[in-house]
């Protein structure tokens, strides 16, 4: 071999190693990029099936709070003989176990008797004649319901309407 032949092939063996070596490297970084992207995949599906199971039992604890309610409307219905007083009592009792359940979870009546109408929060079955102030509620004909902040049912309602002026 010449001379100039010796570093020729050293340098080719260098490049080679150099080039396995960025081959290993590439390889090894493929390699963590592929379980990098599926353990995203894997978050990303744990995620959703945390989602749909939130919004599917979402009520899950209100639910069972109801139970008792449903027990003593049940309960009721398979007394014997009951009277009237006792019958009276025990709705009275049960709507009572109703409310702190709606309570609990932060139902809330809408009532707006001598208010202001609020078409945010009532809904005008038709309008009256009244003493009281135009726009004023003066019948509540269904009570509305918050859950928090949010209306969930609108109470229905008739307004005091505007009294014409005779000419």
């Amino acid at each position: 071999m010449t001379p100039a032949a010796e570093p020729a092939g050293e340098a080719a063996t260098g490049l080679e190693e150099q080039l396995k070596k960025a081959e290993l490297a590439a390889a090894e970084h493929h390699d963590a990029w592929l379980r990098a992207k599926a353990e995203a995949d894997n978050v990303r599906k744990r995620a959703q099936v945390e989602i749909t199971n939130a919004h599917k039992f979402a009520v899950e604890e209100f639910a069972a709070e109801l139970l008792a309610v449903k027990d003593s409307l049940e309960a009721a219905l398979v007394a014997e003989n009951p009277s009237v007083a006792s019958m009276k009592s025990g709705v009275e009792i049960t709507l009572k176990q109703l409310a702190a359940v709606f309570d609990r979870f932060r139902l809330s009546e809408i009532s707006p008797q001598g208010q202001k109408f609020d078409p945010h929060r009532h809904q005008a079955i038709g309008t009256v004649d009244s003493d009281a102030e135009p726009n004023t509620v003066v019948q509540v004909l269904q009570k509305g319901y918050l859950l928090h902040d949010r209306v969930i049912r609108p109470a229905l309602v008739m307004v005091a309407k505007s009294k014409s002026v005779e000419s």
